[in-house]
């Protein structure tokens, strides 16, 4: 986050590479971003510029695709292969440029002297929903575009890229998120499931949404406990008060 009330830019690099990682007892190759899983945060203010060469040191073709961020003027940076670029090829690079202008949440901060309209949080905490696949997810990905069909059933949902102590081999891994009694805190909830739509519920709590895919909304709570995130990707901020450990399971989140 920027100390000074005059917008700056963001300077950083991205390598695209195999990584191996182990989940419910194997080890696979997966896809990462400077070799984390998840990926990098990235932390600016409203009204900075982010400049982000990626380098492609994978075997597949891929993109970066900024959901949510509005790109004034600058729909290159946007990410869709084949729609606003061409795919890095292996071994290739490209840099992406844009501005963040008046959008909130994707860890996007009010400008210095500014604050969000909404009640001041105690606390705040990112929540990466995901699938996680013993198999290749890219040969899932190609096969249900052969078929036609929906891609195969994921054999585990991950929060943060962990499963859980509900899934083998995973209990180190669970995600566990401190939140004070009585206090007032801002989770932002990222789909980021492939074909998936995923609820995320906190029990015995309300949940005040107050914002959705880099914009503020009007503040809604649901009194049902339950916040709905579409199919990915998709992010929602949402205000919590409490003490809570999540956790991730097949049949609900």
């Amino acid at each position: 986050m920027s100390t000074l009330a005059n917008p700056k830019a963001h300077h950083h690099e991205f390598v695209i590479q195999a990584t191996p990682v182990k989940r419910l007892c194997k080890i696979h190759n997966s896809i990462t971003v400077n070799g984390q899983y998840p990926g990098p945060t990235l932390v600016v203010n409203n009204g900075d510029t982010l400049v982000v060469k990626v380098t492609n040191k994978a075997r597949y073709k891929v993109t970066i695709h900024w959901h949510g961020i509005r790109q004034m003027r600058t729909g290159w940076a946007d990410g869709p292969e084949f729609v606003t670029q061409c795919p890095i090829r292996p071994g290739g690079s490209y840099t992406y440029r844009f501005t963040v202008q008046g959008q909130e949440a994707l860890i996007i901060h009010p400008k210095q002297g500014d604050s969000y309209p909404f009640p001041t949080s105690n606390r705040q905490a990112t929540l990466l929903l995901g699938e996680w696949w013993d198999a290749n997810p890219i040969d899932v990905v190609r096969r249900a575009t052969l078929t036609g069909a929906a891609p195969n059933v994921s054999d585990a949902y991950t929060i943060n890229g962990q499963p859980g102590d509900l899934y083998n081999c995973s209990s180190k891994g669970t995600v566990v998120v401190p939140i004070n009694s009585g206090k007032t805190n801002l989770l932002r909830v990222i789909n980021a499931a492939l074909n998936q739509p995923l609820f995320f519920s906190v029990a015995n709590h309300k949940l005040t949404v107050v914002g959705a895919d880099a914009s503020y909304t009007n503040a809604r709570t649901r009194p049902d406990h339950r916040c709905f995130n579409h199919r990915g990707p998709a992010t929602i901020s949402i205000l919590l008060g409490g003490t809570c450990i999540f956790q991730c399971t097949k049949r609900a989140i």
